[in-house]
């Protein structure tokens, strides 16, 4: 019979994802990860594998808790305009907040798993924005995948921005965005 775990796997994951979001997964050595998570360094590879392993599962996890739910959400918002304000408010969310773009950046080139995991975050938000608009009245919901994927392109971009200097540039420049995309009053000419 082996010995117990002697760490709490889940928090070790938590910990991981916060890790690389903030210093990426080049810029988080392994004793980084061992300080962090508070286990030896063969309890790591034991249970991860590699720092790798462990970077994917953090990946994994991040997209399942918080990228996934909110393409959900997103997906059920009324109208474009409050699904670009949630997706720009809340767009990888949690303590590990921007892992997702960071292994876009970072990683996703050369590793075909992170690729397929990042694939995967950012189709689902670009698959919830598609339903939203076609889901809407007038131009937008005639605009289809394409206007979808600008959409993303731009919630994203928003993101990443938010990540350095402009801290409050995202949800602002989102309504903004989504604004552009609402009909016009009812009591407002459409400019004919």
């Amino acid at each position: 019979m082996g010995r117990p775990r002697t760490f709490d796997e889940e928090r070790a994951v938590e910990s991981a994802a916060e890790l690389f979001a903030r210093h990426g997964y080049e810029g988080t050595s392994v004793d980084d990860l061992v300080t962090a998570i508070g286990v030896h360094r063969g309890s790591l590879y034991k249970v991860f594998g590699s720092k790798r392993g462990l970077y994917l599962t953090a990946l994994r996890r991040h997209l399942d808790r918080h990228v996934l739910p909110l393409a959900g959400r997103v997906a059920a918002a009324p109208d474009p305009v409050r699904a670009l304000t949630a997706a720009a408010d809340a767009y990888d969310s949690g303590p590990a907040a921007g892992l997702l773009l960071l292994a876009q950046a970072e990683t996703a080139h050369r590793d075909p798993e992170v690729a397929a995991l990042t694939a995967e975050g950012f189709g689902a938000l670009e698959e919830a924005i598609a339903a939203v608009l076609a889901a809407s009245d007038g131009p937008a919901a005639e605009a289809g995948p394409d206007l979808a994927r600008a959409l993303t392109a731009a919630v994203l971009g928003l993101r990443l921005r938010s990540r350095t200097a402009d801290a409050a540039a995202g949800p602002g420049a989102a309504r903004a965005l989504a604004a552009c995309l609402a009909p016009p009053p009812a009591d407002r000419p459409t400019g004919e």
